[in-house]
């Protein structure tokens, strides 16, 4: 498993995470194989939320390493905060009281990363940094991030915080590139071109900001993965020509499109199937060349000037 260093930190991490939402759908024993076959493969963190399952994911995982005697300082564990019933939330009292609730549902006494998980646009940025260090100085919480902000809200944290923010989790797949479509039709009237994040992807690679792609296999809620939908019949006969050539499953052609961009992004896998990650993993272990990159991105409907 090829690692990365996250953030501007000295963390070493692997390319791919294990995102956890789906845990609260196994059972005890389920969860344990796949937490083993995610350290069998090199994957080394997992990524949570407070929300995920109503805090089942983060309970069934807490007892499951706790179970299996792992050592805490093999994982890194990152979980995130924000998002209540009917609203956003990233006031001091409701951090502190969610790191709490995952610290005690996890079982851990400190978390290696707290994300906050939707932007909240009543947030005061500077009470905001003042709860991060209390957390630090606590020993709660070890580094921070955000996900789903732009390149604003970040670097207004930022200049609050006496410590690099090391993430921005975006939805980031060969069919949700709107990050990628505007840095390509710069200047040009197409839809594509509409800057949606005021830069993210060069700002992060700018700043040594770690992107973590979610939904790497997603259309929406709705209409599930692309794999195989007919709405993707160009991308998908692409999909299996190279993953026929380099051997590997479609799953990992998809993953590595994502691995290939050189802003260093880690993807959070959301697979409970064991088998399935092991396919996934093999991404790592390819690489896909510049006509190969392209000739996925203009398959999923994309087009270049």
């Amino acid at each position: 498993m090829k690692t990365l260093q996250l953030g501007q930190s000295a963390l070493e991490v692997s390319r791919l995470a294990l995102g956890c939402m789906r845990m609260a759908s196994l059972d005890l024993e389920e969860a344990k194989q796949v937490i083993q076959t995610s350290l069998d493969l090199g994957i080394n963190f997992f990524d949570h939320a407070d929300i995920y399952g109503k805090g089942q994911s983060e309970r069934l995982f807490g007892q499951a390493i706790k179970d299996m005697g792992i050592d805490r300082e093999r994982l890194m564990i990152q979980s995130k905060c924000g998002i209540r019933q009917g609203f956003f939330d990233f006031s001091k009292e409701h951090i502190l009281q969610s790191v709490d609730g995952i610290l005690e549902r996890l079982q851990t006494d400190y978390l290696d990363l707290l994300v906050l998980h939707r932007p909240d646009t009543l947030w005061e940025p500077e009470e905001v940094a003042e709860t991060f260090t209390y957390l630090k100085e606590q020993g709660k919480v070890r580094h921070f991030g955000l996900s789903n902000v732009n390149r604003y809200q970040f670097e207004h944290l930022q200049a609050y915080m006496d410590q690099p923010l090391l993430v921005n989790q975006l939805q980031f797949s060969l069919v949700h590139t709107p990050m990628i479509d505007s840095g390509l039709q710069v200047n040009m009237l197409s839809d594509g071109a509409t800057n949606r994040d005021g830069g993210i992807l060069d700002y992060c690679r700018l700043h040594g900001v770690t992107i973590q792609a979610w939904s790497p296999f997603m259309i929406d809620l709705v209409k599930g993965t692309f794999f195989d939908h007919p709405d993707y019949p160009e991308l998908n006969q692409v999909l299996r020509e190279l993953a026929t050539a380099k051997g590997v499953s479609v799953e990992a052609i998809a993953t590595a499109f994502i691995l290939r961009h050189p802003a260093k992004m880690q993807v959070i896998l959301g697979s409970m199937n064991p088998d399935r990650l092991r396919n996934i993993a093999k991404a790592s272990e390819i690489e896909l060349d510049r006509k190969e990159w392209y000739r996925l991105y203009l398959a999923a409907g994309k087009f270049l000037p």
